[in-house]
């Protein structure tokens, strides 16, 4: 993607953007505008049992997820929490075996970029 192409690209003005433009950009297979929502340093749980440290690092991870040409939905958000620039969002999964959940930053410009992302967390009594 140019640097152009991303400087157009949609910013996550309220917390719960994040998640509708992780949708919107993984469906369309945009492995770079995915991890343009997260932070420089951002921490990513996934793959299970792993961590994903690093913009780079989440771009080159979610270009390999996205080579299966993976279907994502929307899932509905639980309530978001903020305490000054930070907010943790989340959403129960529609398989219902726990949940997701993310720290997001404002940023300087009022956009808001994942700083932690739990992906998948499983309850130990689903498994």
């Amino acid at each position: 993607m140019s640097d152009n192409a991303k400087l157009d690209q949609e910013k996550a003005m309220q917390p719960e953007d994040l998640t509708r433009l992780f949708v919107e950009r993984s469906n369309a297979g945009d492995a770079a505008g995915v991890a343009a929502l997260y932070a420089e340093n951002a921490v990513m749980a996934y793959p299970p049992g792993s961590r994903t440290v690093g913009r780079a690092a989440i771009e080159k991870l979610w270009a390999s997820v996205l080579e299966g040409v993976p279907h994502f939905e929307p899932e509905p958000p639980l309530a978001t929490l903020i305490s000054g620039d930070l907010a943790l969002t989340a959403t129960p999964p529609k398989d219902g075996t726990g949940a997701r959940a993310q720290v997001a930053q404002r940023q300087a410009d009022g956009s808001w970029l994942r700083v932690l992302d739990q992906p998948e967390f499983v309850r130990p009594d689903s498994r």
